[in-house]
């Protein structure tokens, strides 16, 4: 019955209930700290202290999910370790790490030029990139009225676009970029791995992604950033909090990704996704506190339809289902 209490299972105290409530409450907090700390982190690094590399950076925070995701599976036993069993899901992999690296990259060069704020309200209408994708790679229709709750999405970014007085036009191609680049791999994660002998976890998939990804990315940085190591050091040399920026920077990288599965783990997909819709407002908050970028009315009002939207939008696929 709606508004009754739950009933405990046989075995379980009260106790243990409520220790389990703070350890998913711990678990959300983590999961809301590392997502917004590595957001912010990024736009500091990228825009305020002057470190203008941002393939490098995504490079660092690769390496560091490599490692740690080893450490993670291979030592600590936290999911068990699923092997790559041919060739072609080698490739699929691949082509998973190359499209992941894209959104990455191209997110962090959008905070050079784009304030968190307008940076989150673009990336609000990743489920817009979603249907599409899916519309064309998997001819999948969803409800009329899904589609319908995509407007007040596209609409919200549209107006929060001509009411934002730091808008930059290369920033705003790459931050639409970065988010449609984002859907199409969770569109294409689901067509390349579908078959049961080749889905993998996600601490497993990105066991395998993010090594690839630094061998992407070390050309790319090589070309695109080739002064990029004795720049570092020249700034460590001034400043060493610059090495443990970097640092912690790329290990939340990675605590963005197990928090991510811990909560998915134990909570749900869909719970994830309704605080997703509410981290990118709290993560719209505390970045206008904390650089103090001018924001307008209409800017502010676009944002909060596009959110409306996203909220309609999952409310209509989980009726849908």
């Amino acid at each position: 019955m709606k508004g009754s209490l739950p009933l405990l299972q046989p075995g379980k105290s009260a106790g243990g209930a409520g220790g389990g409530r703070f350890f998913t409450l711990g678990l959300v907090s983590s999961w809301y700290a590392s997502n917004i700390g590595v957001l912010l982190l990024n736009k500091y690094l990228l825009s305020n202290y002057g470190f203008r590399f941002p393939i490098f950076l995504t490079m660092c925070h690769m390496m560091a999910c490599s490692l740690l995701c080893y450490v993670g599976v291979a030592w600590f036993k936290m999911v068990p370790m699923q092997t790559i069993r041919s060739r072609v899901q080698f490739m699929k992999i691949a082509a998973l790490s190359a499209i992941f690296c894209t959104s990455v990259v191209s997110g962090n060069v959008s905070l050079k030029y784009l304030p968190v704020s307008f940076n989150q309200a673009v990336g609000a209408t990743t489920p817009f990139f979603t249907a599409v994708f899916a519309y064309i790679m998997t001819v999948k229709r969803e409800a009329w009225l899904t589609y319908v709750t995509l407007i007040p999405v596209v609409t919200g970014v549209i107006i929060a676009s001509g009411g934002e007085p730091s808008f930059h036009l290369f920033g705003f191609i790459m931050c639409i970029g970065a988010t449609a680049a984002r859907a199409l791999k969770s569109v294409l994660q689901g067509i390349l791995l579908s078959s049961e002998g080749e889905k993998l976890n996600s601490m497993n998939l990105l066991l395998y992604m993010a090594p690839i990804a630094v061998v992407l990315l070390l050309p790319a940085t090589l070309l695109m950033e080739p002064n990029v190591l004795g720049m570092t050091v020249a700034l460590a040399r001034q400043d060493v909090k610059i090495v443990w920026y970097l640092l912690f920077n790329s290990s939340l990288a990675y605590f963005v990704n197990l928090t991510n599965f811990l909560v998915t783990k134990h909570t749900s997909a869909l719970t994830l996704q309704v605080l997703g819709n509410a981290k990118g407002a709290v993560a719209v908050v505390v970045s206008i506190m904390l650089f103090r970028n001018p924001v307008s009315v209409t800017g502010m009002l676009g944002y909060t339809l596009t959110v409306i939207g996203v909220v309609l939008y999952s409310e209509a696929k989980k009726r849908s289902k």
